[in-house]
């Protein structure tokens, strides 16, 4: 597997991973123009990066990570892992695994003292699988919608 940075041609191929489970089926669409804004965005903004894994010319694997710096923790740096995705067809390969650890990696390498993520409650397979991982549930997460 190869782990790179996106390209705005990724976009579809990451959307549909997005799309591909019963959350994503509800909340994506199969409009472009607006990921494709959003790419756009996030690549005019400095550490946040769209990353993909790729076999074989095929997008496989995708998270985003944003670098965080902030004051609490003695102004510890953290990263922020969101849209954490492998294609159906690929899961139990490993490559969930090796997509942390490729983010880790990235996170380590901005100065982060800490990586975190949130998972939809309904998530409880991939909850037990960042356990495996040594994530801990330490906190309780709130969202509020702004549209």
């Amino acid at each position: 597997m190869i782990w790179r940075e996106a390209t705005r041609e990724d976009v579809p191929a990451i959307v549909a991973m997005l799309a591909d489970d019963v959350l994503g089926q509800g909340r994506e669409s199969a409009d472009a123009a607006p990921y494709l804004a959003a790419f756009d965005a996030m690549q005019a903004e400095g550490g946040n990066l769209l990353i993909v894994g790729e076999i074989d010319g095929s997008v496989v694997a995708t998270y985003q990570l944003t670098m965080i710096s902030g004051l609490s923790l003695k102004a510890a740096r953290r990263a922020q892992v969101e849209s954490v995705r492998v294609a159906s067809d690929r899961r139990g390969e490993g490559l969930g695994a090796a997509l942390m650890q490729d983010a880790e990696a990235r996170a380590r390498a901005g100065g982060c003292a800490l990586i975190q993520l949130t998972s939809n409650r309904s998530r409880e397979r991939a909850h037990d699988f960042y356990a495996e991982l040594g994530y801990v549930a330490s906190h309780v997460g709130f969202k509020k919608s702004l549209r």
